[in-house]
């Protein structure tokens, strides 16, 4: 299965070099929101269990007192910082920062389209897989819980809405995935849409 999941990701980037090619964000479900700005580099790591009975994806939801998306759910990661060699090293540092995974137990397997935020980051989605059987250790300043999608229910578009609320006085259209009691949307669905849509356009050509 891996070879399968890594022909549908961008290759390995240079290092030191931002990658190119499409990138996705907030912005294609808000045009009228587009502005120009400096955004923060930020890399997500989304990682892929692989279990005997098939293929997660695992996420957490951050705690409710943190400055940025508090109460979401989300991938595990961060800012890249100056010491961080690349995305990659940034996806993994903030994953045993977020979670206590040693980047040992990951595989790194491709990228994601970039994916920028209406809140100014410029997210670097970085696609591991780590089987089964690890043990973990949730920094509980930062994460509330952790738990884990069948990848199967996340390559199916009919998985997907399109919602609305109104953030800051406009209206902001994302997508939403509901499940069980979570409500994954924002960046973390919008990067989850283009792995289904990255999946699915490969297994049409297939």
């Amino acid at each position: 299965m891996r070879d399968q999941i890594a022909k549908w990701l961008n290759p390995k980037p240079d290092t030191g070099v931002p990658s190119v090619g499409i990138v996705e964000g907030d912005y294609r479900l808000n045009p009228a929101a587009a502005v120009h700005r400096q955004y923060t580099a930020a890399a997500v790591l989304v990682p892929l269990v692989m279990h005997e009975t098939g293929a997660t994806v695992l996420l957490t939801l951050r705690t409710d007192h943190l400055h940025d998306h508090a109460g979401q759910v989300s991938f595990p990661g961060g800012r890249v910082e100056p010491e961080d060699s690349d995305s990659a090293a940034t996806a993994l540092r903030e994953i045993e920062e977020e979670i206590g995974l040693s980047p040992e137990r990951v595989e790194i397997v491709g990228y994601l389209d970039r994916y920028q935020t209406i809140t100014g980051f410029d997210i670097e989605p970085v696609v591991g897989i780590a089987e089964a059987g690890f043990d973990l250790s949730p920094d509980p300043f930062e994460v509330a819980e952790i738990f884990e999608v069948p990848l199967d229910k996340l390559l199916d578009h009919q998985s997907f809405r399109r919602e609305s609320r109104v953030h800051q006085g406009r209206k902001r259209h994302f997508y939403e995935i509901p499940h069980d009691q979570f409500h994954i949307w924002g960046a973390t669905a919008g990067i989850l849409h283009n792995l289904c849509q990255r999946a699915n356009q490969h297994l049409e050509m297939s």
